[in-house]
């Protein structure tokens, strides 16, 4: 689990708790950094706080590559500089996961111990560097899992990590290739004796790796060593730290951490703050009235106001607040699909009872001739409230999540989880939640979607209140994203609250008490 949930103090500025009222829970980054180990790579994750700015702009992670001879300690060298830094979100790809595909003519010559897995046309490099491309994009990746007893990487498994603050990289021949040292921002080089490595090597392949002593040693002196003097050892030239001794080298690896420290403070973010600063009055000039040309808002008819009159009042009771809620979500949906692009339609003939023909349309269809897939994302916890009824209007959505809560002690977003349906590049989206105060929390989920290959205009993003800054900082952001509310309010306070807004949207479906901020990101509204 890569967060925890606890229980601290918390003062509610919402109405006083009822009997029978659960207490709810609030996440905390004051958690230990979690360590998720797979074959060929590790992943480092807790709550990730923004990697974008208030523009929506990705900031890029900061890419250390490690090189070194075999078994020379960037492994540890890499966790040890891991440990340090403290941050929340650091990744760490292994070269090792993309030892490339092998013809069947190659596989005897490796059983027979003949084949130099040292060599760089032993590596996917192509892969490799598009892998690194997208981390440096912020995007998620998929890697490829390699089984170093069967020489082959395993069919039909891949692990997928995410862009990160940090990107540590480490490979034999992580400087091979000069597209890859374009990509790295701190190049390392560890330096260990050569007997030590091969003292490594023997222990690691032989344990780890089913293999027998005389075959270590005469890859060793056939290939290893070799190719350490021709294509590894050159390449300590290109490095701008060389370490030697490895992980136990601790001065190296803190002047390695300050430099890395240093950079990511002159990378730092406040989005919620900037968010609300810079769209405070409805737009970035102060114009409320100017409303982006990709917001909807639902018609203030009679009805509507009514289903507001009632989620608004302080005094109605849970069941009629969830009732009420329910109406209004189906309204705001009905009239979001409405919406849909004119691509997410096709002209369709149909024959009517009387056999007359009708004229009309449908969700146009994929090259496979299967309906366009929608797909509805909640943001939780709040967003979840909005999935039944989105299920109601349309009955084949397929549904994902994304968990964000805000941090207490920094007041930012922070992203804990998700889970999304795969052809979500290809579908349409309906992004779910409740209320947008500064926006932080749905720029998040957007940038998540945005990450996972999902075009920015198949996104439609639906809330029930929203405050103008917010709505501001979301259009404004992602011009191509469709927004649609059924309310929005024009204060934000001093503490990032919607006024006059609708309480604490979770805690009110839910029966919760826990204090003045909606655990799915945002504030209370």
């Amino acid at each position: 689990n890569p967060f925890q949930l606890s229980n601290p103090p918390m003062t509610s500025s919402a109405s006083p708790m009822k009997i029978g009222m659960r207490h709810r829970t609030t996440s905390s980054s004051k958690v230990q950094t979690v360590l998720q180990p797979v074959p060929g790579f590790q992943v480092y994750t807790a709550g990730r706080p923004p990697w974008f700015g208030k523009d929506g702009v990705i900031q890029k992670p900061f890419l250390i590559g490690i090189c070194g001879g075999s078994a020379s300690g960037k492994t540890t060298v890499a966790k040890e500089i891991i440990g340090r830094l403290q941050q929340r979100w650091v990744s760490l790809l292994s070269m090792d996961s993309y030892y490339r595909e092998y013809l069947p003519e190659e596989k005897p010559i490796i059983r027979a111990n003949n084949f130099n897995f040292d060599h760089p046309s032993a590596f996917d490099l192509n892969l490799l560097v598009e892998t690194l491309k997208r981390l440096k994009q912020g995007k998620h990746v998929n890697v490829p899992i390699y089984d170093f007893t069967t020489h082959s990487r395993v069919k039909g498994k891949e692990q997928i990590i995410y862009g990160a603050n940090v990107v540590i990289f480490e490979g034999i021949l992580a400087f091979c290739d000069n597209r890859l040292l374009d990509l790295i921002d701190l190049k390392v080089f560890v330096d260990t004796d050569d007997d030590e490595r091969l003292s490594r090597r023997l222990i690691r392949d032989i344990r780890e790796r089913g293999r027998a002593v005389q075959g270590v040693l005469d890859q060793y002196e056939r290939f290893v060593k070799p190719s350490f003097d021709e294509f590894i050892a050159p390449t300590r030239s290109k490095a701008d730290i060389i370490v030697p001794r490895g992980g136990s080298n601790h001065v190296a690896i803190d002047l390695i951490c300050r430099h890395v420290r240093n950079q990511l403070i002159k990378r730092g973010l406040n989005t919620r703050c900037e968010l609300a600063e810079a769209y405070r009055y409805g737009d970035m000039d102060g114009h409320p009235e100017a409303l982006p040309d990709n917001v909807r808002v639902l018609e203030q008819t009679q009805q509507v106001r009514h289903l507001h009159t009632v989620l608004r009042n302080r005094n109605t009771e849970r069941d009629e607040f969830v009732f009420y809620a329910n109406r209004l979500m189906r309204l705001l949906f009905e009239h979001a699909l409405g919406g849909l692009p004119e691509s997410s339609w096709q002209k369709v003939t149909v024959t009517a009872p009387d056999g007359s023909s009708y004229e009309g349309v449908r969700r146009a269809t994929t090259a496979s001739g299967a309906a366009a897939s929608l797909v509805g994302v909640s943001v939780l916890r709040a967003g979840e409230t909005m999935e039944p009824a989105l299920a109601a209007v349309a009955k084949d959505v397929r549904l994902g999540k994304i968990l964000i809560q805000t941090n207490p002690e920094t007041r930012e977003p922070e992203l804990h989880y998700h889970r999304l349906p795969t052809s979500i590049a290809e579908s349409q989206v309906i992004l779910m939640d409740a209320t947008v105060a500064t926006g932080a929390a749905a720029m998040m989920a957007v940038r998540v979607l945005l990450d996972h290959d999902c075009p920015e205009q198949n996104i439609t993003f639906c809330t029930l209140v929203a405050s103008a800054a917010g709505v501001s900082a979301i259009a404004y952001a992602f011009p191509k994203l469709r927004l649609v509310t059924t309310a929005i309010d024009p204060g934000l306070s001093d503490a990032y609250y919607i006024e006059p807004g609708v309480g604490n949207f979770g805690d009110r479906y839910f029966g919760t008490t826990g204090g003045g901020q909606d655990d799915s990101g945002d504030e209370t509204c």
